[in-house]
């Protein structure tokens, strides 16, 4: 099984980590745009595998496509981290140009890769992927809803005091501040619906300070925050690796799932080795479809931003 990480950068390079640690890959191929950068992050990881006893080989290149050649799955975080006070809809004009010029890269030497998207804003550049690349939608993964919801877990096992591992929950909609829907209602402990245990005033506190996740790193790291997102999706590329069909809320192209069409965005899916093998619908009350339909239009006024400037 090969891999390929996108961007040695942070959260690419702790992706490539997890990976490797988790020991299921046979390769992960680290690539950057800069000099010797990959590489050096490839040799400093590799030099930690008698340490944390992995087997998997980490190779460092530097923007040299040839080398991902035949890659199972690639991950791509290529693109500027957001920065405090910069809204996710800011980064798309940097972050489109450089995901559209990966993607096609990409598939270019891998023509049957699984694409699973980490830049930001995450739904957009998913979207992009869509229309830049032309493979089919089962293949191209948007991050986010995987990252959401461990924030969400985190934070419900810090209300109720207990281990994160007794928490089952999840976060659909848009990746951004506004656009996250935190499935209050569905949070169980250990089957046991959160609210037992929790009053709505103290539920809506962990709903707002799981929406802020990121910002609320961003703001006192002074960049985006990488450890999370690293392993974030390296749940991903595992599930698929490894065929377990787990279910993850990821962002995926719908058309006509949740009364939306053309529009990637935030729901439960279950993941193997194609990739997003099911859509799963979930029976949700008026007003959460009403918070995902009002993500939905944050998501596609981000979306209409591409086309406004002739990205695909």
């Amino acid at each position: 099984m090969k891999i390929t990480v996108v961007g040695a950068g942070a959260v690419g390079a702790s992706c490539a980590e997890y990976i490797a640690i988790k020991n299921f890959a046979s390769e992960v191929v680290l690539l950057d745009i800069k000099k010797d950068f990959a590489e050096g992050k490839a040799m400093d990881l590799m030099q930690t595998s008698s340490l944390n006893s992995f087997d998997t080989m980490i190779n460092g290149v530097t923007n040299d496509y040839s080398q991902t050649k035949n890659s199972d799955i690639a991950v791509i975080t290529s693109g500027i981290p957001r920065k405090p006070g910069m809204s996710r809809e800011e980064l798309i004009g940097i972050n489109a140009g450089i995901v559209k010029q990966v993607s096609q890269n990409l598939i270019k030497y891998s023509p049957n890769v699984i694409l699973i998207i980490v830049s930001n804003p995450m739904d957009t550049m998913t979207y992009l992927t869509h229309r830049v690349t032309g493979i089919q939608k089962n293949r191209i993964i948007g991050m986010g809803g995987a990252l959401d919801s461990a924030r969400f877990k985190y934070r419900l096992s810090e209300a109720l005091n207990c281990p994160s591992s007794d928490i089952s929950a999840m976060v659909i909609g848009g990746h951004s501040d506004k656009g996250m829907v935190p499935l209050t209602r569905l949070a169980t402990r250990n089957s046991v619906r959160v609210s037992d245990f929790l009053s709505e005033e103290r539920l809506n506190t962990v709903k707002q300070d799981t929406k802020v996740g990121g910002a609320t790193l961003t703001a006192m790291l002074g960049t985006s925050a990488w450890y999370a997102p690293g392993a974030a999706v390296s749940a991903l590329v595992q599930a698929i690796a490894c065929d377990q069909k787990k279910m993850f809320p990821c962002s995926v192209m719908l058309n006509g799932e949740y009364g939306l069409s053309d529009l990637t965005i935030g729901v439960p899916v279950i993941l193997g080795r194609n990739g997003v093998e099911k859509i799963v619908e979930l029976d949700l009350e008026n007003n959460e479809l009403d918070q995902l339909s009002e993500s939905a239009i944050a998501v596609q006024k981000t979306n209409n931003m591409l086309a406004e400037m002739g990205l695909f």
